[in-house]
């Protein structure tokens, strides 16, 4: 039994969306784990490079899983479930995105401030 073009069309989509919105996810709870990077020995250091690469790529994922769905205008459930959850990933991932940008934390130097509480 062969696929039609359209039928093909519609599985890539869904697995791509479903890549994507997995992908995402990983990303973020990679971004999430990762918050560790930042203190060393009582020094702020600053976030690393694998967070600020994670906190970017993140949000391209759910992005194109949104642009996918806008595009193709899919009316298959699963694909639109996966633009959900690409979209509550996106808020989620703003935010993260927000604390790798934001001002330190700590409120000074060595063990002062939140750091001191953290260690």
């Amino acid at each position: 039994m062969s696929l039609t073009t359209t039928s093909r069309r519609r599985h890539g989509l869904l697995a791509g969306a479903v890549l994507l919105t997995v992908l995402s996810a990983a990303l973020l709870a990679a971004h999430v784990s990762f918050d560790g990077d930042t203190f060393q020995h009582c020094r702020y250091l600053g976030p690393s490079t694998r967070m600020y690469v994670t906190a970017w790529a993140g949000p391209l994922c759910s992005a194109a899983v949104l642009v996918a769905h806008g595009f193709r205008r899919a009316r298959a459930w699963p694909v639109t479930v996966c633009a959900v959850l690409a979209l509550l990933l996106l808020c989620v991932q703003f935010v993260a995105l927000y604390w790798v940008y934001a001002p330190e934390p700590s409120g000074g130097y060595d063990c002062s401030g939140i750091a001191s509480l953290t260690q």
